[in-house]
């Protein structure tokens, strides 16, 4: 099992762009939304069209949040939308480092979150 990077599905955009190849082949980048699978699928394509390229990341639809809600990231103040959080998950599937923010514009930077699976590929 690879390490897994959990997060929103704007983040997983960027990271999984900013990502080294050698970090992706030992990576797994999954996005949960809100969103349903048409909704996902049509995000995919966008992604697609602009990156001239299939996202290389799993997204996950969670339309009854089920799994946010069992991280506690429901934000009943956004009409649904989860607080912005990020995980990165060790191989044994454990919470090496997480970033939450009530503040939707608030996230980590790229450079955070590759510090972040650096550091648990270092073994730190």
């Amino acid at each position: 099992m690879r390490p897994t990077f959990f997060a929103t599905l704007s983040l997983a955009v960027a990271v999984s762009t900013a990502h080294g190849q050698d970090q992706r082949d030992d990576t797994d980048i999954v996005a949960l939304s809100i969103d349903n699978q048409e909704q996902l699928d049509m995000m995919a394509n966008v992604i697609a069209k602009a990156d001239g390229r299939a996202p290389a990341y799993t997204m996950l639809s969670d339309p009854g949040h089920q799994v946010i809600d069992r991280y506690g990231l429901f934000n009943p103040a956004s009409k649904g939308l989860p607080h912005p959080t990020t995980y990165v998950i060790d191989k044994r599937g454990i919470v090496q480092w997480k970033f939450t923010e009530v503040n939707y514009n608030i996230r980590p930077t790229n450079e955070i979150i590759l510090a972040a699976l650096s550091r648990l590929a270092d073994g730190r």
